[in-house]
């Protein structure tokens, strides 16, 4: 199980609600892996580069070998964050692969931003990019008004539903890619 997003600012909301997500697959027994803010650090996504640098090989890597993979952008001016579509942009790299872009894989997806509507739309914009990469959003994604509620440096939040909101993001996922690899 993959995780990717947070923001460039280390221990941000979005990734520690990241971390409360992956935290919910590794209850369900996934192995996580987590790539955050200064790992997103990656050239703009061009098809007609072909050397990677050392980061975006890992990521591809990274995204290549998961059975599930959840996102968490932060929301900003209503949208999701330039690093996490940059990141998400590199998926293309797996468009040869027999097991193109997210194809068969769960996707479990939250954004955090300052209000609702930011939010909402943030995470609207994360389910339709996982839609065109193949991938099968989970049936609940996460809006979180981080105006309302605050992540502790602890794994938990000011509010115990959004804790359970995306704890159960990470299992729905966990519990996807299980199936997956049964069934294939």
């Amino acid at each position: 199980m993959l995780g990717i997003g947070g923001s460039l600012r280390e221990g941000s909301q979005s990734e520690r609600a990241l971390r409360i997500a992956l935290a919910g697959a590794g209850e369900a027994g996934a192995t996580t892996t987590v790539i955050t803010g200064p790992d997103l650090q990656l050239p703009f996504y061009d098809t007609a580069v072909l050397d990677r640098s050392a980061e975006a090989v890992r990521l591809i890597e990274a995204i290549r070998a998961a059975d599930g993979v959840i996102v968490v952008s932060p929301g900003y001016h209503g949208a999701l964050s330039g690093l996490v579509k940059n990141a998400l942009d590199y998926v293309e790299d797996l468009r040869p692969d027999r097991r193109p872009y997210l194809d068969g894989r769960a996707v479990g997806l939250a954004a955090v931003a300052f209000g609702w509507q930011a939010a909402v739309t943030t995470l609207d914009q994360l389910r339709t990019i996982t839609h065109a990469l193949r991938g099968w959003p989970t049936p609940l994604g996460g809006a979180v008004n981080s105006a309302e509620v605050k992540f502790d440096e602890a794994g938990g939040a000011s509010d115990e539903k959004v804790v359970r909101t995306l704890r159960l993001i990470g299992k729905q996922v966990a519990e996807f890619a299980a199936a997956q690899r049964a069934a294939g």
